[in-house]
């Protein structure tokens, strides 16, 4: 807060002008009573020259019990004026400016006379040493300001205000009894003039702010939407959180969004108050228990959408590739929607994204000991969900005249609310838990291997603190070639349901058909032809080889220098090969003897899958040995 914040105050609502008595001093002034003219603050402007800053403090009348009662780090004994009556205040980033404010109101109604009179000599005494004094009347005085005549209700109203305490509950109090007792009145008196007020209230107001700002609630409530100094139409939104002007909650939350649209999206207020708006519409449905969905649609947005997107990310089982992927991208920095993986092919490139995240979090790719000691990665993320003490509408002026009933609240699956002796508590995730190092490197790790999986876009350089994510990336990687091969195999489908009844009562007619030496004779024939066929497969194992493979011969010599361990480019550029397409044609002429990728390319290089290299030895002939 700075100082001059104070002087605004001070003329806004007091008609205090700053006076500057000392030409030999010009950092140091004086704010006067209006009343008596007497100091009510001595405010003092010195430049450090060690810092290049100005500091900023004033001395106020406001009384030394005040340095007890509050205990703020920026109030402290006075600097220049002496006595008990008398504190000091340094004016810098964590001095709060409604704190300020309340104590130079105590200074100004402690200096209040209360009908006191001034009286002047007007003659000289009498004999006895006697005096006449005559009386001059305090509407004379220059400190005084002129009455405004007000209507009867808003002189009631005033009456109501209860004094003796400035603390935020009694400001809260009395603010809701006038409401209470302000909710019909209309005027049509013309606002004038600016108001800047913190938690502003109807006490802040002068008479004919007090006109105007009635005058134009009265055409709120009409529809018509018009501009007003943002800290007068702050005390509406009060009203309405205080049930005034509103025929029930429900009614009141709508009130709060005909304001959003009528006021804010005209473009009158600015984005601050539709911030508190959002915020408080949210706090409102939970304290008067209005349906989680009417909450949800008056809240922020973007909290929802947090929600929503944890809620996807902590069981990205149960939902789609679509969502999941919206979910990632919801908390990514670099923008992975905008990745050439995607370009190239969106449902293949959200759907392998999103399996790298299934595959982290269920740790699918690593092996068991090593997966239990990473740990779960939507918490290492996110955290965990926190229980803390919540207070609601804690930025609004707001009174609650009730004692609140025990009970618990759902927003939605990531955030809830419990009341228990009139004492909130939230659970949710909270933002300052969440480590986007780990989560951004897991999503920036992915998308520099797909890139080069798919050959697509700019090559990304990987960060080598994102290793641990590899294992769950070329496990979705593998997965998605085994679906490619499975899908380019010609399918065959016949419909076998019914054949295997039809050969058993076809048998059973036969045989009772046949005569007992046809029996025997069929019974020699069947052992003869098992006998060929052992033989024959005996033949067929004995030939088994290379040469029985629908390899040509240059695959052949690739699986053999593999085998052996020896380099394949050059048996590749003598038969000008592609690395991709060569292990490709070799795992489908594979595929029929071993059932799965013998074969994988990682750029330009063949690697073989090392749990089949004994079965293609077998296969070879053992021909990795020659």
């Amino acid at each position: 807060m700075e100082l001059a914040e104070l002087t605004a105050y001070a003329g806004e609502k007091y008609q205090i002008r700053e006076q500057h008595k000392w030409a030999d001093f010009p950092g140091f002034s004086v704010l006067c009573h209006p009343k008596t003219g007497k100091w009510v603050a001595l405010l003092m402007r010195q430049w450090d020259t060690d810092t290049g800053t100005e500091i900023e403090r004033c001395d106020l009348k406001c009384g030394s019990d005040s340095l007890f009662r509050l205990a703020r780090p920026y109030l402290s004994a006075p600097i220049r004026m002496h006595g008990n009556k008398w504190i000091s205040i340094a004016f810098e980033d964590r001095t709060e400016s409604d704190i300020v404010f309340q104590l130079f109101d105590k200074a100004i109604a402690s200096g209040d006379p209360q009908g006191w009179t001034i009286v002047l000599d007007s003659r000289p005494p009498a004999a006895g040493g006697a005096y006449q004094d005559t009386a001059l009347p305090f509407s004379e005085s220059r400190y005084r300001p002129a009455k405004e005549k007000l209507p009867e209700r808003l002189w009631a109203m005033k009456r109501l205000y209860e004094y003796g305490s400035e603390s935020v509950e009694a400001r809260a109090r009395n603010f809701y009894k006038q409401a209470v007792f302000m909710e019909e009145f209309e005027d049509e008196a013309p606002w004038t003039g600016d108001f800047v007020c913190y938690f502003p209230t109807y006490r802040d107001l002068t008479t004919r702010q007090l006109r105007g700002y009635f005058a134009w609630r009265t055409q709120i409530r009409r529809g018509n939407y018009e501009r007003i100094a943002a800290s007068a139409a702050y005390i509406y939104l009060y009203e309405l959180l205080n049930g005034v002007g509103a025929d029930s909650p429900e009614d009141a939350l709508n009130r709060m969004k005909a304001f959003e649209i009528g006021y804010l999206d005209s473009g009158i207020g600015d984005k601050r108050m539709r911030q508190n708006l959002r915020r408080w519409m949210l706090e409102y449905a939970v304290l008067r228990e209005l349906p989680a969905e009417a909450a949800r649609q008056a809240a922020d947005s973007g909290l929802i959408e947090r929600d929503s997107a944890l809620a996807v990310l902590r069981e990205p089982e149960r939902y789609g590739d679509e969502e999941v992927f919206s979910a990632l991208c919801l908390f990514d920095r670099k923008r992975i929607k905008d990745s050439p993986v995607i370009a190239l092919n969106p449902e293949r490139g959200k759907r392998l994204f999103s399996e790298v995240w299934r595959n982290a979090l269920a740790g699918r790719g690593r092996d068991k000991e090593l997966s239990a000691r990473h740990g779960d990665l939507f918490t290492l993320c996110f955290g965990e969900q926190k229980t803390r003490r919540w207070y609601p509408l804690s930025n609004a002026v707001y009174y609650e005249p009730s004692v609140q009933a025990d009970r618990d609240y759902v927003l939605d699956d990531c955030r809830s609310y419990r009341c228990r002796n009139s004492v909130w508590n939230i659970t949710a995730y909270e933002k300052l838990s969440f480590d986007r190092l780990r989560f951004q490197g897991l999503l920036h790790e992915t998308d520099a291997r797909l890139r080069r999986y798919l050959k697509t876009g700019r090559y990304l350089k990987e960060d080598p603190a994102d290793e641990w994510a590899i294992p769950y990336i070329d496990a979705v990687m593998e997965a998605d070639k085994r679906a490619i091969l499975e899908a380019a195999r010609p399918k065959l489908r016949l419909d076998l349901s019914g054949l295997e009844q039809i050969r058993t009562d076809a048998a059973e007619t036969r045989n009772s058909l046949l005569t007992e030496e046809e029996r025997e004779e069929e019974k020699r024939e069947e052992q003869q032809e098992e006998k060929k066929e052992a033989d024959e497969m005996s033949g067929a194992a004995a030939q088994r080889g290379p040469a029985a493979l629908s390899l040509n011969p240059a695959e052949i010599r690739i699986l053999q220098n593999l085998l052996r361990g020896k380099d394949v480019s050059d048996i590749l550029y003598a038969s000008r090969l592609m690395p991709s397409v060569t292990a490709d044609l070799i795992n489908e002429a594979l595929f029929d003897e071993i059932g799965d990728t013998v074969l994988v390319c990682e750029g330009d290089r063949l690697m073989l899958v090392e749990e089949y290299i004994e079965e293609l030895e077998q296969l070879l002939g053992g021909s990795n040995h020659g």
